[in-house]
């Protein structure tokens, strides 16, 4: 017996109907249906019988075209005005959609785009997470984001059963409560800079756990439409054997197949880029073909490759790419929005708008403070709980397409989530403005001796910041970096060919692989507050890349290059680089003198 979700996708005025296989992902069934509005009128259905290949292929580029310009405009607009330009994207698709303007009809390429640039996101959040992060992060990560589930789930449904819905209504719509969006939240924490740092880490922890709840939830709640103790019996040993396969794939992936092909691929920058695309997004659909989620699969991806030393030339390639398809994803969810549904909902939606905002986080700081983490820690990392997710909505109309609640549940939990998404992602781009007025009140989720966040500030200090980053370890570049290291200076080594760089590690040298021009790529090193940087790179237009993305980086430490001769020095001054070495000059001063000191030697009676 197959466990199934029935949903109905609106295709150019047309109704796919399809319906899931849960127990079985392979088992799928799509059929298209008429117009909900064929007996008024049928032309839409007489226009998409007669459009011509040209014009159904025109009008999407053309459509998307138009979104983009809009998106452009709007963004330029949040800029100046200061506010996040996410919020624009997700208005322009609300204008561009059905509720306002109409304009989106392409949502099958739009979302598309959307879906690829989730992968990408997720395929990046995974590479960003290795072993070592997950061995610290993981204890709190899973007790902060159960521990905020429970919550979430029990005293939102009492307050929904309060308000008088009926059990089933006030479950699905606690349930909804509890997820946040994973998109949104690493999207602002990498703009800010901040995924990698303690809470970042902690947040993206227990976000992933809410993502696996979201496809636990879903399988669960579609067992309720009348099956038995056995279909549950079953939905469960299903999931039990997936999980064990695409563990025991994972490892043999990582440990004998995944360095050997990464390091193939490493050998050309844009292959290597296309492989990571093709990678994370082959695993994406692998994983939602294997009954789990698209964004599950893609994070294994990325987390399968943390571990080797291509994964920050891996991120500063895809971020670009990342954040243009990301603009798709967030006018996909403003055009998806239904506000016809809303009725009187007003008042209900303002009161768990309330609840999300401030119950979400304060749960999230009281399990971090108990745990042993600083209540700054824990304040910035409940703040990205702050809202709901995208799935809420889906999860919410997975439960009407199942029969189990009425319509102005989909209407309640749109307002909602209208309302947290664009509150807190106010309330994350101004945590620590937030956080200078709100913490001295904040005592209470605090412990005396915070253990956990003292011994993981004693662990990194272990890792201290080198003294000297040398980019380009060719023959001039390496012998100064062992010989730095050699006198007692922690030294980093940045090389963008594979085979060497790897060459250079085995040798027991610290050495970054990557492109010392890529500014997304410098983002990754541990640059601030290292007093010296060197580079040995050959041309000029080289280290001019490398000042530039410095200077946006805004290094504040000594930069010296290495000039092969007078008028590259020249050159290399005229740029603004403040010290410049002469290797060339300089061997042939210290071979003259140590030449002059034996000649003068064997004069000497």
């Amino acid at each position: 017996m197959g466990l199934k979700i029935t949903g109905v996708m609106p295709v150019r005025g047309l109704r796919v109907a399809c319906v899931r296989d849960l127990l079985h992902p392979s088992r799928n069934d799509c059929r298209i249906e008429p117009p909900l509005y064929a007996a008024a009128s049928g032309s839409a259905l007489s226009a998409y019988r007669t459009m011509t290949p040209e014009t159904a292929h025109a009008a999407p580029f053309a459509e998307i075209a138009l979104l983009l310009c809009i998106a452009a405009g709007a963004g330029l607009i949040a800029v100046r005005l200061h506010q996040p330009v996410l919020i624009a994207y997700i208005v322009v698709g609300i204008v561009a959609g059905p509720a306002v303007l109409g304009l989106v009809e392409a949502h099958d390429q739009i979302n598309l785009l959307a879906q690829t640039g989730v992968a990408v996101l997720l395929f990046l959040v995974g590479l960003r997470l290795d072993l070592h992060h997950l061995r610290h992060i993981g204890p709190v990560a899973l007790a902060t984001g159960l521990g905020q589930l429970a919550f979430t789930i029990f005293f939102g449904f009492l307050i929904i059963f309060g308000m008088g819905r009926d059990v089933m209504e006030a479950l699905y719509v606690a349930v909804a409560l509890t997820f946040s969006s994973t998109i949104i939240i690493v999207k602002l924490l990498s703009d800010k800079r901040e995924l990698d740092s303690l809470h970042g880490r902690i947040a993206v922890g227990f976000l992933i756990v809410q993502d696996i709840a979201v496809v636990l939830a879903m399988m669960v709640m579609s067992t309720l439409r009348g099956a038995g103790e056995s279909a549950i019996a079953e939905l469960g040993l299903s999931i039990l054997g997936r999980v064990s396969v695409a563990a025991l794939l994972m490892y043999v992936l990582m440990r004998y197949v995944l360095p050997a092909v990464v390091r193939a691929m490493a050998r050309s920058q844009e292959l290597l880029l296309v492989f990571a695309i093709a990678w994370g997004t082959g695993l994406a659909a692998l994983g939602e073909w294997a009954g789990f989620s698209k964004e599950a699969g893609a994070f294994l991806a990325g987390f399968s490759l943390a571990s080797t030393a291509y994964r920050d030339a891996i991120g500063a390639r895809l971020s670009s790419i990342r954040d243009f398809l990301l603009l798709f994803f967030f006018i996909d969810l403003g055009s998806k929005l239904d506000f016809s549904t809303l009725g009187d909902e007003l008042l209900p939606a303002a009161i768990l708008s309330a609840f999300v905002l401030i119950g979400n986080p304060l749960i999230v700081m009281a399990i971090m403070g108990y745990m042993g983490y600083r209540r700054r820690t824990g304040f910035l990392a409940g703040l990205t709980v702050a809202q709901i997710s995208e799935f809420s909505i889906v999860f919410v109309a997975m439960g009407i397409s199942l029969g189990h609640i009425g319509v102005q549940a989909l209407g309640l939990t749109t307002l909602v989530g209208v309302v947290t998404i664009t509150l807190s992602t106010y309330m994350i781009m101004y945590s620590q403005k937030l956080y200078a007025r709100l913490g001295p009140w904040l005592g209470l989720f605090e412990r005396k001796r915070p253990h956990r966040e003292l011994a993981a500030e004693q662990q990194a200090g272990g890792s201290a910041v080198p003294d000297v980053v040398v980019f380009g370890m060719g023959r001039y570049g390496e012998r100064f970096a062992v010989k730095l290291a050699e006198a007692g200076f922690n030294v980093l080594g940045v090389e963008h060919d594979p085979e060497r760089a790897d060459a250079l590690h085995a040798s027991g040298i610290r050495v970054s692989f990557g492109d010392a021009q890529d500014p997304d790529y410098l983002e990754s090193l541990p640059l601030d507050g290292v007093p010296w940087i060197v580079s040995s790179l050959p041309d000029l237009e080289s280290n001019r890349a490398l000042l530039h993305a410095l200077r946006l980086r805004r290094h504040q430490g000594d930069i010296a290059v290495v000039a092969r001769d007078e008028a590259q020095g020249t050159a290399l001054k005229q740029i603004g680089v403040p010290t410049v070495l002469y290797p060339f000059r300089d061997a042939v001063d210290f071979a003259v003198e140590h030449l002059g000191t034996l000649i003068r030697a064997q004069k000497t009676p």
